[in-house]
């Protein structure tokens, strides 16, 4: 695995939490979801989801990480993975997608915890203890630091696994995922990159 993959892989699985930042007491991650309008130098133009657009420094140490399609099936036991989460009205965990993560982020951003996909909305990143098929796709039994859960995971819900990506990909057009933390005169700093590559797009 090249280092520019095991970087991406390990920022792709503290991405999922705020935690990652707790030495850097200033610092207030945020995530931006949206597509790239340009990239010109080091500044990458996003316009958001949330419907303005926002510049991002994009330092050189910075990597840039797309996804690949994985399988459902890929979730055996003993793999690690992350699973953002709807919590419904019964309690239980309905994944909303899922990220497949290779060995080496194995254990990185472990744990179960608030997400920002709505009020209701969490990010588990555990191993797989146990798996259960139904109709209505799989139900994985997850193991973390501390505590453990149940998410079902839909037949239909996007699996996919990290690959490393060039900044010759920041294209205009392009869906990008990145986690950032405010820069000086309104123009964010990323940590985080994931930009869609050969029509997959970040569904985190």
């Amino acid at each position: 695995m090249s280092i520019q993959l095991k970087l991406g892989v390990l920022f792709a699985a503290v991405a999922f939490s705020s935690a990652s930042f707790a030495q850097a007491p200033d610092a207030k991650p945020e995530r931006i979801r949206g597509d790239i309008v340009s990239f010109t130098g080091e500044t990458l133009t996003v316009h958001r989801n949330s419907g303005d657009t926002v510049s991002v420094d994009v330092k050189p140490d910075v990597g840039v990480s797309a996804l690949k399609p994985a399988k459902l099936a890929d979730a055996k036991v003993g793999t690690y993975v992350g699973t953002p989460a709807i919590t419904g009205p019964d309690g239980k965990l309905t994944a909303t997608s899922m990220i497949v993560f290779p060995d080496a982020a194995r254990g990185t951003a472990e744990g179960h915890f608030a997400y920002d996909f709505g009020p209701s909305s969490t990010m588990t990143n555990a191993n797989v203890v146990s798996v259960v098929t139904g109709t209505s796709g799989r139900e994985l039994h997850l193991s973390y630091k501390g505590g453990n859960s149940t998410v079902t995971v839909p037949a239909n819900v996007p699996v996919v696994t990290p690959v490393p990506a060039a900044r010759t990909d920041l294209t205009a057009g392009k869906k990008v995922f990145l986690v950032v933390t405010p820069g000086t005169s309104g123009v964010y700093d990323a940590h985080v990159l994931f930009v869609e590559k050969d029509g997959v797009a970040p569904a985190f």
